[in-house]
């Protein structure tokens, strides 16, 4: 039988720990995980290093304690928890659960309370204890059977407490950690201690005295100093500070070591919150796999070759693709099935034949598709269109509900909508490494499953989205733009390798002499891209102050080093190499690998995953090319036409979202300022620094633009503070002035928050609902974060229907003219085209005119375009 090991987890000192020390992080849905992130990765080191039977999660409860009723400004300097992290506490809770730890929280005590008297018990059992916190007060519970571990660096990286660490440390005993504390106080508390003692001098007390006590009883015989006057003056607080710093031992705690044992984690329950927070690598790494299901039997038949009597006005047409890189993967098979008709055909032969290719080509016969946008790119890679798509079950289901991830596989999204018939991929095709296509009976089976599952899922999907008025938006706006996506995937965007490879030649050349001017400056050579390296160069040799730590050394983080910028000159040379640097391996390399052998790149936008509705480009992102700096700007010179004497046409629309805002919240300064085609920001900076227009300076127009955007985007004074790298009560200031200076603004975010709160959900003005279900949660931090969203999803949504339903009425428009001009990208806010020249003359007024056209609202939309011979010209 295993010996009993009990681990107690300090839930919020880890949480706040997992916040700071890594980047602020967010997924598609537009929740922050940074904090989520890095507490699962203590959490995994935990339960595997540890090997606990027995586990808690303890929770400080509220603001109030009974430490308060000592001294009411206990741990009353702390600033309160930004948003950010606020909305993260739900998501931890929810992630605990999943892991089956059980967790506790005492009215009127701390976490600390709970740990300490579990602990004792503990201890009196004779079973070992392991404690896990940020917080060095819990050091005073180190003894022979409780070891304390500090969080160190970083986040996973753990420092053990034991009686004799303590006294090598610090030349005292646990218990004597209350006492130091009395002394020297906590500022992170708030305990204050006696004013002028600090660490060495508490401890050089402690050691002659022992107590807070022996320091007392003893203060006679020290000789007159200063030191001498400072204790005797403040003998009450050093009283009362020891007071405060004493971990009650025993709480009346009403859980019990027998409910606390650990069975170890819900995989599946973990796996899921994983999935719907992104966490893409730890799913990777994980070793869960997925078993296969026993379902029905399909009867099925497999035909090599394709007559009339298989084809229906109304099918389930699949493509079985290896992988989802759809524009090169393996096809495996292709399926047509209807409730009674079940017919595969083995590899791509499908497409080479002429009575497949006329069915899948008239208009007339209708197709339920899984994903219509990636079956027509696989169609016209084989020389054949998809026409008269009839229904597409990721648009479906996304539409029906945003939050479900388009990631999720078919067998995922089917029962959402109470469908189970269908295998996982990973259980019938394995993953990694093992990942290989099962024997052609299995395959086929498969396969069929899911065109069975597309098939009984038209009818009640739809019904669903038309119960909540959402078919227009599906069938209108959704449905017709995955085709137009589908062939601007397929014909792709022309780059010019030679270009990119000159580039990159010139980007290797700028990165060596940087590297060199850091190493004149730095007084020797290292290895600049080696954290611990720069890091003592930086702290060590050259004496910068250190901002915070990892588990390697110094933080050499990109925030860390923007902090430091004006202290020395080799702070701005390290972060324009870390820029170049990332440039020639992400965008120029990277780009380089994505071409294929037509010359062109493909990417695939991914129209079914953000909760916002906007579009997203993978493999390679053509929407995250960085513009900021010249050399960013300058890869888009290898952007060309596919033809020559053709330009490239960029066109973007003007700030959008706050034209979409003006429209919403029908705010008269915001509205007229757009009709008379004022600057929005130096509009903005008059109304809250109460200035004239030619008294606005470049940094508070800056300031506006932050805030102005920073609103759509829901930021919190924290957000915001560290945008604008001012003070959290500045930041909150130019809110509190924005939002009194355009009350309209103010007036459309309440009635957002009690809109969301009556109906559950909020729409954008194609009625795309983001439904938000923790809007009347009593968990303050949740519904904060439902709060927020309800005031950004109509306008950055209805941002999205707008930029869709100009590419759709530019795509008809094309069409229609009969134009050779081609639609290639979508970039945010900016469609991309290529256009032979006769043909400029009547885009450039085209173009504007769709686009400005899509909607109509309550001011103008304005779109700016330009032309050149490269993507790059056009700016």
């Amino acid at each position: 039988m295993t010996n009993p090991k009990l681990v107690l987890i300090d839930g919020n000192s880890l949480a706040y720990r997992a916040f700071f020390a890594l980047p602020l992080l967010t997924n598609e849905q537009g929740i922050h995980t940074n904090a989520t992130y890095g507490f699962t990765m203590m959490l995994q080191k935990i339960v595997e290093e540890e090997q606990p039977t027995h586990m808690l999660i303890a929770w400080d409860a509220g603001k109030t304690t009974f430490r308060h009723a000592t001294f009411s400004e206990y741990k009353g300097g702390r600033q309160k928890t930004p948003p950010e992290l606020s909305e993260q506490f739900a998501y931890i809770r929810k992630l605990v659960d999943a892991y089956q730890i059980p967790q506790y929280e005492l009215d009127q005590y701390e976490a600390d309370d709970i740990i300490g008297t579990l602990s004792r018990i503990a201890e009196e059992k004779n079973i070992e204890t392991i404690v896990i916190s940020g917080d060095k007060d819990l050091t005073q519970l180190a003894s022979d059977k409780t070891t304390v571990q500090i969080t160190k660096k970083g986040i996973t990286d753990l420092e053990s407490y034991t009686p004799s660490y303590i006294q090598e440390k610090y030349g005292l005993t646990p218990i004597q950690i209350i006492d130091m504390k009395g002394l020297m106080g906590d500022t992170s508390d708030n305990i204050p201690g006696v004013p002028g003692v600090g660490e060495k001098t508490a401890i050089k007390l402690l050691s002659a005295y022992e107590t807070v006590e022996g320091v007392y009883a003893h203060i006679d015989e020290m000789k007159a100093s200063k030191m001498k006057e400072k204790l005797v003056a403040n003998e009450e607080l050093a009283y009362i500070s020891k007071q405060l710093a004493t971990i009650e031992r025993a709480a009346p705690i009403e859980v019990t070591l027998d409910t606390l044992h650990y069975p170890g984690p819900d995989m599946e329950a973990v796996h899921e919150i994983w999935h719907q927070l992104q966490f893409k690598t730890l799913l990777e790494k994980s070793a869960f796999q997925t078993e296969a299901k026993e379902l029905k039997d399909i009867d099925f038949e497999v035909i090599s070759s394709w007559e009339d009597s298989h084809f229906e006005d109304d099918m389930t047409f699949h493509i079985e693709l290896y992988d989802e890189h759809y524009h090169t993967t393996e096809v495996l098979a292709v399926v047509l099935a209807t409730d009674s008709k079940h017919y595969v055909m083995k590899g791509d032969a499908a497409f080479s034949q002429p009575l497949f290719k006329a069915w899948l080509e008239d208009d007339s016969k209708q197709k339920r598709c899984y994903d219509v946008k990636a079956f027509q790119a696989v169609s016209k890679r084989f020389g054949c269109e998809l026409k008269g798509a009839s229904f597409d079950l990721v648009l479906a289901a996304y539409i029906s509900d945003p939050s479900i991830s388009s990631s999720q596989d078919l067998a995922s999204l089917a029962k959402h909508f109470g469908y189970t018939e269908v295998d996982e991929e990973e259980a019938v095709y394995g993953k990694g490494a093992k990942k290989k296509a099962p024997e052609d009976e299995a395959l086929f089976h498969h396969a069929l499953r899911k065109a069975t599952a597309v098939w009984e899922l038209k009818e009640p999907v739809e019904a669903k989205l038309k119960e909540t008025k959402q078919y227009d938006l599906y069938h209108e706006l959704e449905l017709p733009l995955a085709s137009v996506l589908g062939e601007m995937e397929s014909f792709g965007i022309k780059v010019d390798r030679e270009t990119l490879e000159k580039m990159g030649v010139e980007l290797k050349g700028r990165l060596t002499e940087i590297e060199q001017r850091i190493h004149a400056m730095a007084g020797e050579s290292f290895n600049i891209n080696s954290p611990k390296q720069l890091g003592v160069i930086l702290f060590e040799k050259i004496g910068l102050t250190p901002i915070k730590k990892t588990k390697t050394g110094y933080s050499t983080a990109a925030d860390v080093l923007e902090k430091l910028q004006g202290e020395h000159e080799i702070i701005s040379e390290i972060l324009l190499y870390r820029q170049l640097g990332k440039l020639q391996s992400t965008y120029i390399e990277g780009l380089l690998k994505e071409i294929h052998d037509d010359g062109k790149v493909h990417t695939r936008y991914q129209q079914a995953l953000t909760s916002t509705g906007r579009l997203s480009s993978i493999n390679p992102n053509l929407q995250n090319i960085p513009i900021r700096i010249e050399e960013g700007r300058k890869i888009r010179q290898a952007f060309v036409p596919s033809e020559k004497e053709w330009v490239v046409f960029a066109a973007d629309y003007s700030q959008i979202e706050l034209r979409v805002m003006a429209h919403m919240s029908q705010d008269e300064k915001l509205v007229r300022a757009f009709q008379e085609d004022r600057d929005i920001h130096t509009q903005t900076a008059m109304d809250v620094f109460g200035v004239a227009a030619d008294e606005v300076d470049g940094n508070m127009r800056r300031a506006a633009k932050a805030v102005n955007f920073g609103i759509i985007y829901g930021i919190s004074d924290y957000g915001l503070s560290q945008s604008l790298n001012i003070t959290r009560k500045e930041a909150a200031l130019f809110i509190d002035n924005y939002l009194t200076s355009f009350p309209g603004v103010k007036h459309f975010m309440d009635d957002a928050i009690t809109s969301a709160k009556r109906d559950g959900f909020v729409t954008t003005i194609m009625n795309r609902r983001r439904y938000l279900p923790d809007i009347t949660s009593s968990n303050f931090n949740l519904r904060g974060f439902a709060e927020r969203t309800a005031m950004n999803t109509p306008i950055q949504g209805s941002a999205a229907d707008i930029i869709k339903k100009a590419m759709i009425d530019m795509d008809r428009e094309l069409e229609s003219r009969g134009l050779k001009t081609k639609m290639l990208l979508q970039v945010h806010d900016e469609l991309i085209f290529e256009v032979p020249v006769d043909e400029l003359e009547e885009i450039q007024k085209l173009v504007p005119e769709v686009m400005e056209n899509a909607v109509e609202l309550s001011v103008p939309l304005k779109v700016d375009f330009a032309f050149g011979t490269t993507w790059y010209e056009t700016k």
